[in-house]
C-alpha cells in the first residue's frame, strides 16, 4: 500500500469543492476510503484548513468538517528534527513547505501529492498533482 503525503492544497480542494481539481482529489480519497492507499498529513494542515475555513463557516461546522477529515487521514508527527531541517533548508523558500517536505521525508512517505509543484522541485520523494497520481496509477 502506498503511503501518500498530501499537502494543503491537496485537502481544501477537496473541502473546498476547489474546481477544476475537485473530482482528482475526489477520487484519491475514494481510494483511501476502500484501503487502497494511506493519505497522510502534518498537523499544520489540520491548523491551516482550520484557519480558512472558519473564514467562512462558524468554528463549530469548520471543526465538524475536520472531524470527518480526520477520520480519512493519518497525521504524522512534526518534531524538532524536523523544524531543524526545515530551519536549514535552503532549497525551500517557503518555510511551511520545508516543514511539510521533511514530515513527509521523516516518515518515510512514497509520495506528495500537491498542486504545486514548483514548491517542491528539489524533493528527493516523487511529487504529484492528484490528477498526475491518478494516471501514474490506473491499475490500483
Amino acid at each position: 500500500m502506498k503511503n501518500i503525503f498530501i499537502d494543503n492544497d491537496i485537502v481544501l480542494d477537496l473541502l473546498t469543492m476547489r474546481q477544476p481539481h475537485y473530482e482528482a482529489v475526489a477520487k484519491v480519497f475514494t481510494l483511501a476510503e476502500n484501503g487502497k492507499i494511506k493519505l497522510s498529513v502534518s498537523p499544520l494542515t489540520f491548523a491551516n484548513t482550520n484557519y480558512i475555513l472558519s473564514k467562512k463557516l462558524s468554528a463549530i461546522r469548520s471543526r465538524e468538517i475536520l472531524g470527518k477529515l480526520r477520520m480519512l487521514v493519518n497525521i504524522l508527527p512534526i518534531t524538532a528534527k524536523t523544524i531543524d531541517m526545515a530551519l536549514t533548508d535552503a532549497l525551500f523558500k517557503d518555510f511551511e513547505d520545508a516543514i511539510q517536505y521533511h514530515t513527509a521525508l521523516q516518515n518515510r512517505q512514497d509520495i506528495i501529492l500537491t498542486r504545486n509543484l514548483k514548491d517542491f522541485k528539489k524533493s528527493k520523494l516523487p511529487v504529484m498533482t492528484a490528477s498526475e497520481y491518478l494516471s501514474a496509477s490506473e491499475n490500483i
